[in-house]
């Protein structure tokens, strides 16, 4: 008889909840990095077609509650608010003729968007249940293909090493988007019965070592729970970014502002510790796709990635 350990090690384990998933397409190596988060597949509900009311007409979000921005030329500029996204980790939408994938992981306080095409199809995307490196494992509907949410790749299945086209956002305060987009949108609360605005996870970026994390801490006595702004194979640390109230640096300007509350700190999102909102620019002042996410999980998918420590 298999002991755990093994079982989970070897890609049959999951055939049984995964029969139309390509196993023997792949680029993990080692099986045992694939450990479940706890809900099934689809146990946390991806969201599609979501609803949006006008920001005038919102009066749920708190001030300080973060959402994820998105502003697309010639669109309306669109919230989803973190409150939603920490329960469904999901939203695929369609901004003007574009399909886009929100994604947030809450582990890795991982926030990235995605443009959904692929070749000749557009994806739609659910959430495994399963995590490498604590990150979801995101998989798409039509091929049953599982994507590593944090690198935006597809890790098994037919789809293997199809990277995503990466869509501009950022996560920032809620006073913030709507004083900037009087008219802009935000995403409706989804029709689940769910403590939105509460955080499942309290206490979570304070804690000594993320969840269900077996991997090698950040180098440099870096906090593994410590927020770093990625952009590419590089990251920031956000205190540094915080002291200097941004910088201009290899090429591009990052700044930093205070305001947004952590989603991941007290039990009510709004809240939370002031984490600050950043945005991240090139030289001519165009917005670049960026992450700000946990130093373990930087460490964990760019191992030999760049320490921007000033230093």
């Amino acid at each position: 008889m298999l002991c755990p350990a093994m079982a989970l090690a070897n890609p049959d384990f999951w055939k049984h909840e995964w029969p139309e998933t390509d196993f023997g397409t792949t680029t993990i190596d080692n099986w045992v990095e694939i450990l479940s988060g706890g809900p099934p597949k689809d146990g946390i509900p991806a969201l599609s077609d979501p609803q949006f009311v006008l920001v005038s007409q919102e009066t749920r979000i708190g001030g300080r509650e973060p959402v994820i921005a998105v502003e697309m030329p010639g669109e309306s500029a669109r919230a989803y608010p973190l409150r939603y996204l920490t329960w469904h980790e999901i939203v695929n939408d369609t901004i003007g003729a574009t399909p886009i994938a929100v994604t947030f992981c809450p582990l890795c306080n991982s926030a990235l968007t995605f443009d959904r095409r692929v070749a000749d199809r557009v994806l739609t995307f659910g959430v495994s249940g399963k995590l490498r490196n604590s990150d979801m494992i995101m998989y798409d509907r039509e091929t049953q293909s599982w994507w590593q949410q944090a690198i935006g790749t597809a890790v098994v299945g037919m789809l293997t090493g199809t990277e995503l086209r990466p869509v501009v956002s950022w996560m920032e305060d809620w006073d913030s988007f709507r004083h900037r987009n009087p008219d802009g949108l935000v995403m409706a609360q989804p029709p689940h019965n769910r403590p939105y605005g509460r955080n499942p996870y309290e206490g979570y970026d304070s804690a000594y070592k993320p969840f269900l994390y077996s991997g090698e801490f950040p180098p440099h006595d870096i906090d593994p729970l410590a927020r770093v702004v990625r952009v590419g194979n590089k990251a920031w640390p956000l205190d540094r970014l915080r002291t200097l109230e941004g910088i201009k640096e290899d090429g591009i300007e990052i700044s930093w502002t205070s305001g947004q509350a952590s989603a991941l700190d007290t039990a009510e999102i709004g809240q939370g510790k002031d984490v600050g909102t950043i945005r991240v620019r090139d030289a001519a002042g165009a917005d670049l796709p960026h992450d700000v996410m946990f130093a373990f999980a930087f460490h964990a998918f760019w191992p030999t990635g760049i320490w921007m420590l000033g230093d």
